[in-house]
């Protein structure tokens, strides 16, 4: 008999996501770039797995182990960090500047910081190293990565999955975040080989699912239905630059900080819903 999904708060959820979005918007008006729009791609998918299915003691201690493999998306990262007081404000307001310590990808040794990522493909081989070494130590704590659909592209990340279902590590669950961008051309017209993914993952032997990357009920529930007898991948379906009208899948968002009037016409756009 199935276990009932817990209660999953919608609603804050959708207020944390929204106030992400606002601040990371603030903090793109003291550099010159930062990438907002695969951060915002990323923003739900990001939430629900720190409030919804990482285990934790208390607020801020967390027995589970996130890992941002889509080092460009680490202002989604940040952003959560500081609103569940690991990372401060000062430094937060320092990133990428002289004076500071967060960076454009997320540094092993900055506060909630697991792992050094942004090469991309190098992600998930980690995250299945540190899963091994949990199942060795007995432990019941779970590895959940974000990965990018960019990354997928390298044969390490292939490489690591394969070697995820060999060890039949059912303590690893993975993120793809598949907003169909590789930068800044869409996979499905320039790799089109790379599709189907879902299928592809069976191959290798993990379980699968896809449901829509910016609705947290879905990614809750399909997450916490889950087997556990695989490796598990949830196949995230996200717009790029989700939430802004004129940031949405247009490519040089991929990079880029807006200017004053771009910047207000953002936060004047930004609702509590995106589904």
């Amino acid at each position: 008999m199935a276990l009932p999904i817990p209660f999953f708060d919608l609603d804050s959820s959708r207020q944390r996501c929204l106030r992400y979005r606002r601040r990371i918007l603030e903090i793109s008006q003291r550099v010159s770039a930062l990438h907002v729009a695969p951060a915002f791609s990323c923003i739900e998918m990001t939430d629900v797995i720190y409030h919804g299915l990482m285990a934790r003691s208390h607020k801020s201690h967390y027995q589970d182990v996130f890992l941002m493999s889509k080092g460009h998306g680490c202002m989604t990262q940040y952003v959560l960090l500081e609103d569940i007081g690991i990372i401060d404000e000062r430094e937060l307001n320092e990133y990428c500047t002289p004076t500071g310590f967060l960076g454009a990808h997320p540094d092993r040794g900055s506060p909630g910081i697991e792992a050094s990522t942004g090469s991309l493909g190098h992600g998930l081989g980690m995250a299945v190293g540190m899963a091994y070494a949990e199942k060795l130590k007995k432990s019941d704590t779970k590895i959940f990565a974000l990965v990018s659909d960019g990354e997928l592209q390298e044969g390490s990340s292939w490489e690591a999955a394969m070697m995820a279902a060999n060890l039949n590590l059912d303590n690893l669950l993975i993120f793809v975040d598949l907003n169909d961008f590789g930068g800044m051309h869409r996979m499905s017209e320039y790799h089109q080989a790379f599709y189907p993914l879902k299928e592809k993952f069976e191959a290798f032997g993990w379980e699968t699912n896809i449901v829509n990357g910016h609705n947290a009920e879905s990614m809750f529930k399909a997450t916490f239905s889950r087997s556990e007898k695989k490796p598990f991948v949830l196949i995230c379906n996200t717009v790029k630059g989700k939430g802004v009208s004129y940031m949405e899948n247009v490519p040089i968002w991929h990079y880029r900080s807006p200017n004053k009037e771009e910047f207000l016409k953002a936060i004047s756009e930004l609702t509590e819903v995106f589904e």
